[in-house]
C-alpha cells in the first residue's frame, strides 16, 4: 500500500472528520461566548463607576508587570464560566434529565429446577433444557 493510499484512509476515518469538525464548532462556540462576555456581561461591571483595571502596572527595574491586563483577564475567565454554566451547562442538563429515558423494570426469573438456568416466571417449558415446567401459583384472588 502506498503512502498516499494511507494517509488518505487516515484522513478520511470517521474519527479524524469529527474531531476536526468538534475543533471547528469549539472555536467558534468559543469566539460567540467570548463576544458575549465582553459585549454585554463586562459592561455590567462599568456601570456602578469606572472600572479599569487595564492600565494598572508597576514597575520593577527595566520591566513592566500589567498586573492590570491579568486582573481583567481573571475577570472575563470567570464571568465566561458563569456565562457557560448558567447559560449553557445548566438547560441542557435539564434538557437531557427530561429526555432520559426512564430504565425498565426488569422481568421477574426463576431458575429451572433441571438445569439451573433463569427463566421467566411464567414460563411453562424451559428455553435451555427444554423441560416440562408447572405453571407459576398465581395469586388466589378474594
Amino acid at each position: 500500500m502506498s503512502a498516499a493510499r494511507d494517509f488518505r484512509d487516515f484522513i478520511l476515518r470517521g474519527n479524524v472528520v469529527d474531531l476536526a469538525v468538534g475543533i471547528v464548532i469549539g472555536a467558534a462556540f468559543g469566539a460567540m461566548v467570548t463576544a458575549l462576555v465582553t459585549d454585554f456581561i463586562t459592561p455590567l461591571l462599568a456601570i456602578p463607576g469606572k472600572v479599569d483595571f487595564g492600565n494598572l502596572t508597576f514597575t520593577v527595574g527595566g520591566g513592566v508587570f500589567k498586573y492590570g491586563h491579568f486582573i481583567n483577564t481573571v475577570i472575563a475567565f470567570l464571568l465566561i464560566a458563569l456565562v457557560v454554566f448558567f447559560f449553557i451547562v445548566r438547560p441542557v442538563n435539564a434538557v437531557m434529565a427530561r429526555f432520559k429515558p426512564t430504565p425498565e423494570e426488569p422481568v421477574p426469573t426463576k431458575t429451572c429446577p433441571y438445569c439451573r438456568s433463569s427463566i421467566a416466571v411464567d414460563a411453562t417449558r424451559c428455553a435451555f433444557c427444554t423441560s416440562d415446567l408447572q405453571p407459576a401459583a398465581r395469586a388466589s384472588q378474594a
